[in-house]
C-alpha cells in the first residue's frame, strides 16, 4: 500500500525460492494488499508457470529471453496471450531484443544486472533501450538508487524503471516511490 501511495505503476514480487528467496505467498499477500498490477519475477521455463502466475492473481509475468530457447520463447508468450496474462520480456542485448521482437514483445525490460555474475552496468540500459520501438512499453531494470539514475534512465526513453531495494529498505517507503515516480517520461525517437 505504502508503494501505491507514492505513485507506483504496478508491483513486482519474486517467487523463487533457492537463489532470492521469494514465495509464491509473498505475491499471493501482494495481490491481497494491493489494486496495482502485479508482475510475479522468476525463472518461467515452463507454461505451467505461467498458468500458475496467474492463478495466484498475478497480472503479468517476467520471461528472461536469454533463458529460453529461441523456439520456447514464442510459445511461452502465445500462452500467456491466450491466458490473458501480460509479459515483461527481459533482455540485456541488441540479439535479445530482436528476439522479444520476433515474440511480439509490447513490454521490454532492459536488465543493467548479469544475472550470471550480479554484476550491475548501469551502461547496458543507456545502450539497449533507446532500440525499443516508441510504440513499445520500455522499463530499465536494475540498479536505480536516485532520483539522478530514474532521469537518466528517461532521458534514454524508459516508460518505466523497475527498483527494488532502494524502496524495499527505505524507512519511508512511500516518500521513496514518489521521489523516483516523480521523473517525467521522455518518448524514444526510434
Amino acid at each position: 500500500m505504502a508503494y501505491a501511495g507514492g505513485g507506483a505503476a504496478a508491483i513486482s514480487v519474486l517467487t523463487e525460492p533457492s537463489r532470492f528467496g521469494g514465495s509464491n505467498a509473498d505475491l499471493i499477500d501482494v495481490v491481497a494488499a494491493s489494486r496495482l498490477p502485479v508482475i510475479r519475477k522468476d525463472f518461467h521455463v515452463e507454461e505451467i508457470q505461467l498458468i500458475e502466475a496467474k492463478s495466484l492473481g498475478a497480472s503479468a509475468a517476467l520471461l528472461i529471453v536469454r533463458a529460453l530457447a529461441p523456439e520456447r520463447l514464442p510459445e511461452m508468450a502465445r500462452t500467456a496471450r491466450d491466458i490473458g496474462l501480460e509479459i515483461l520480456f527481459e533482455i540485456r542485448d541488441e540479439r535479445e531484443l530482436e528476439r522479444a521482437l520476433r515474440a511480439e514483445a509490447t513490454i521490454i525490460g532492459v536488465n543493467n544486472r548479469n544475472l550470471e555474475t550480479l554484476e550491475i552496468d548501469s551502461s547496458t540500459v543507456l545502450r539497449v533501450l533507446p532500440l525499443i520501438p516508441h510504440h513499445l512499453i520500455a522499463v530499465a531494470e536494475s540498479g536505480y538508487l536516485t532520483a539522478g539514475e530514474v532521469e537518466r534512465a528517461a532521458d534514454a526513453g524508459a516508460d518505466a524503471v523497475l527498483v527494488g531495494s532502494i524502496v524495499s529498505s527505505a524507512a519511508d517507503p512511500t516518500k521513496a516511490v514518489r521521489a523516483l515516480a516523480a521523473i517525467p517520461r521522455r518518448r524514444r525517437s526510434s
